[in-house]
């Protein structure tokens, strides 16, 4: 179920931002209009570190978005970490062309590799910022493993080729300047980036997302002007050096953005808008411990802290590895659990039940050895929520907002020492269920008795 309709905020970039972007392309014109000024510098060492230290970055950015996007089950950041992951690799092979590192003299696959990679980084972008509703996303997100497997053989092949010097990538002397179809592979290249530049900048933004969008957009104008300088710059000359340089600075560019967002969720800016806010239908869990505040008052603090990391060591691994749920967050003794959060958990509900069940025997245990602990209580709701972001980028979240998650909530707060407590819905997706109906709970803020139910069994 996809969330309500995204806020018509724009991401606008300034005259001045965009005439510094315009400014290699100038540079480039005049270097190529003036050859003379188009000086030679030929340093292999230089040129290995630069062109590795862009792949590094790069690399960097490929594995920071793609975390993301797993976590977010997010296709548009996943097709972005795709865009960096393939610029990483072939860039990675460029720097292995120079000679000295790997091979004593030049090596067409590796010094072609940079303009075959700017393209494959290109398609990966332009379809990031292409329409992914719902199913187009769902699809992407099923083959993730396989896309980026078949990504990852193309540049091992590649790689392979190159050093064994098969046909075409035979040619022991590469050419000075791109041509042929190289050229066409540039056009191509920029074409898409230009695509991609246009469409970020018309996305609907996030709160306190807007800075790395525009440096999603202006990386991709970099790159684009770096795909024509790499088929017009000659080889060791300053117009060559520039196209090495705006690689760097594109990556730099998202790369120092990404940093300085809000370290909780630092690509939000990116999430499609049915993941940055969606209503679905989840099951939370809320549990915490009875009798922690005297508890505390009685102890000293790193006694409480063994307490806590002792409860939690043996209750969150079934919660999340065996049943499914995702932490939301800790504060303090209290443990809060979803259920179907990202979409794909049908049975959230029996899943939500099983792990309440799952917390109080483990814990039982744990009580069990240390007589004078508190023990927890657990309550389970289910309901229509809220699922996003939540915040700006001084202190951002995701999360679930809803009345479904206060009565979670309050169920937790009225159930027994040592039991679970679930809500009406709740109640009515456990088929099969043994459970005790509590007659007449009331609970703050909620007006009129409360149907619950005590959980027995499943």
């Amino acid at each position: 179920m996809t969330g309500p309709a995204e806020t018509p905020s724009r991401a606008v970039p300034r005259p001045w931002a965009a005439a510094l972007l315009v400014a290699p392309v100038a540079g480039l014109v005049v270097l190529l209009a003036r050859p003379a000024w188009d000086v030679m510098w030929q340093h292999h060492r230089a040129h290995f570190w630069l062109v590795l230290g862009a792949a590094a970055v790069s690399a960097a950015l490929a594995y920071a978005t793609g975390t993301a996007a797993r976590r977010r089950n997010d296709a548009r950041v996943f097709l972005v970490s795709l865009a960096f992951l393939a610029a990483a690799g072939f860039l990675g092979l460029h720097a292995l062309a120079t000679p000295g590192v790997l091979l004593d003299g030049s090596n067409a696959g590796f010094a072609l590799a940079t303009p075959v990679g700017l393209l494959v980084a290109a398609v990966f972008a332009a379809v990031s910022a292409t329409e992914l509703g719902g199913g187009r996303a769902h699809a992407v997100m099923r083959r993730s493993a396989l896309i980026r497997g078949a990504l990852l053989a193309v540049m091992v092949l590649w790689g392979a080729a190159s050093v064994g010097g098969l046909a075409p990538l035979d040619d022991p002397a590469p050419p000075e300047r791109a041509s042929g179809p190289l050229v066409w592979l540039a056009v191509a290249a920029l074409v898409l980036y230009l695509f991609a530049v246009v469409r970020y900048l018309r996305l609907p933004s996030h709160p306190g997302s807007v800075t790395l969008l525009l440096a999603m957009a202006s990386a991709f104008v970099l790159l684009a002007e770096a795909s024509v300088a790499v088929a017009l710059g000659r080889n060791w000359h300053a117009s060559w050096w520039e196209w090495h340089l705006l690689m760097l600075a594109a990556f730099a560019l998202v790369a120092v953005s990404a940093q300085r967002q809000w370290y909780e969720e630092r690509f939000a800016g990116l999430y499609l808008g049915e993941t940055a806010r969606a209503t679905r239908e989840v099951s939370i869990l809320f549990a915490d411990l009875q009798g922690f505040t005297s508890f505390s008052e009685r102890n000293r603090p790193e006694d409480v802290t063994e307490m806590l990391n002792a409860y939690f060591t043996s209750a969150i691994p079934p919660v999340v590895e065996r049943h499914g749920g995702t932490v939301d967050r800790l504060v303090g003794d209290a443990l809060m659990v979803t259920f179907n959060r990202d979409g794909g958990q049908p049975d959230h509900a029996r899943r939500a039940a099983a792990a309440g069940l799952a917390i109080q025997e483990v814990t039982a245990a744990v009580a069990g050895a240390h007589p004078g602990w508190p023990r927890f209580r657990v309550g389970v709701n289910t309901g229509e929520v809220a699922v996003g972001i939540l915040g700006t980028a001084g202190g951002r979240t995701f999360t679930v907002i809803g009345d479904a998650v206060n009565l979670a909530a309050r169920l937790e707060s009225a159930a027994p020492v040592g039991g679970v407590l679930i809500g009406a819905e709740t109640a009515r997706q456990l088929a099969g269920a043994r459970t005790e109906r509590v007659e007449g709970l009331e609970v703050k803020g909620k007006t009129g008795v409360v149907e619950a139910y005590r959980l027995l069994g499943l």
